[in-house]
């Protein structure tokens, strides 16, 4: 921050809400894990969490814990405690946080919730590789551990077109995942009941939406920071009415800034896009260095990824495939530079921030000439910041910091 004066960050009062359903999943996980009253499946946060509660499993979703992890920057001190048992330091740090958190036994629930020990033992765990093949990896080492079933999607890459042949292969595999989580529910799968849960699932998609969308409004009631918290119930509890509630309250509060002019960062002057992951054990002091710049950084590629608009009960597992192929983060660099685009254009972006994470290559977009290439095209100049999602070793704070403000300031001379 460039300024001694303490800088306020507006709280949106229903994140408290949105706290109270976080506490309440876990409290869920937990009692189903200890009780055995009902199976817990392991899913990948972009993955078919849609037949998992169609089939009645609670599911937890490990990212959220490993982003506790780096959020409460505990990361730096498991990370090598996975390293020390094959895990390379350059891979996902996701991964090896959670992991050395399991082989330390510690995890961030148990200060977070109280009774709550860690994450609850999974009774199958199924993954979707198109975040990137580590989650494979990731469920598979748990795999071995609990001596648990591991089924997965082997997705797509580099995806010009979403094609009938990619939905066709996907759905196939979707449906071969039945039997076996059959076997382990110990019920029969049902398509109505798939159905219900996709309708949910796809007006928590839209709602989701629309909260993101409230950031085109100038000045902008949310920040991207906000976001990255506020995303939890679309990535845990999608295909549920409550989740689907605390959005409507959500919005609606967004709603009245809007219409009172009020914005998430005092005298917004500039409008910053981010591509890319957070950097989770910063999200507090990056808040404040910009808010503190009078900048708010308002959209991002990251938190639109739990947007699934090709959801639809009447094609439920086609419907699926597309939705969780035509994410972001699966597809060519044309679509996602002409997504970047329309995004800029939407918001009314002065500049791009792109997170170069060390150890997330699948969710990094500025290693082969993104940035330069929609400069020329929007004329929006864009800063590279390096860091990583998890590991905090790999960022320089004062370099950050020096970073933004010379940006800010271009953005200032610029208008």
């Amino acid at each position: 921050m460039t300024e001694e004066k303490k800088v306020v960050i507006k709280k949106l009062n229903s994140a408290k809400t949105i706290g109270k359903f976080m506490a309440d999943y876990y409290y869920g996980l937990d009692h189903a894990a200890k009780t055995g009253e009902k199976k817990v499946a392991w899913c990948t946060s972009v993955g078919p969490a849609e037949i998992l509660r169609a089939m009645d499993f609670d599911v937890y979703f490990p990212e959220t814990h490993s982003a506790m992890i780096g959020a409460t920057r505990m990361a730096a001190d498991l990370i090598p405690k996975a390293n020390a048992v094959g895990y390379s330091p350059d891979i996902c740090s996701y991964l090896t946080a959670d992991i050395g958190g399991y082989l330390e036994g510690v995890s961030p629930l148990a200060k977070a919730f109280e009774g709550i020990e860690g994450p609850p033992k999974p009774d199958v765990l199924v993954f979707n590789t198109n975040q990137c093949r580590d989650v494979q990896d990731w469920f598979s080492y748990y795999g071995r551990e609990y001596n648990v079933p591991v089924v997965g999607v082997h997705s797509y890459k580099g995806v010009e077109e979403v094609e009938d042949a990619h939905i066709q292969s996907i759905s196939e595999q979707m449906k071969e995942m039945i039997p076996t989580l059959e076997e382990v529910a110990g019920k029969k799968f049902d398509i109505d009941r798939l159905r219900e849960v996709l309708a949910l699932s796809r007006e928590c998609s839209d709602l989701w939406k629309e909260v993101l969308d409230t950031g085109a409004a100038v000045p902008s009631p949310i920040t991207f920071f906000d976001g990255t918290t506020l995303m939890g119930p679309a990535v845990v509890g999608r295909g549920t009415p409550e989740t689907n509630e605390v959005y409507r309250i959500l919005l609606a509060e967004l709603k009245e800034r809007v219409a009172n002019g009020e914005g998430a960062v005092e005298d917004e002057r500039y409008r910053i896009y981010w591509d890319g992951m957070p950097v989770w054990g910063r999200l507090s002091a990056h808040a404040k260095l910009f808010a503190g710049l009078k900048t708010n950084v308002l959209a991002s590629t990251y938190c639109n990824s739990w947007i699934f608009s090709a959801l639809d009960p009447a094609e439920p597992f086609e419907s699926m495939a597309r939705a969780y192929t035509e994410l972001f983060i699966v597809r060519a660099d044309e679509p996602k530079e002409s997504y970047i685009k329309n995004m800029l254009d939407f918001f009314k972006v002065d500049g791009i921030i792109y997170h170069d994470a060390k150890t997330c290559p699948a969710n990094t977009n500025c290693r082969y000439g993104m940035p330069q290439r929609l400069q020329e095209e929007t004329g929006i100049p864009f800063l590279v910041i390096n860091g990583d999602l998890n590991d905090l070793r790999l960022i320089s704070d004062e370099q950050t910091k020096t970073n933004v403000e010379a940006f800010i300031e271009q953005l200032a001379e610029s208008k």
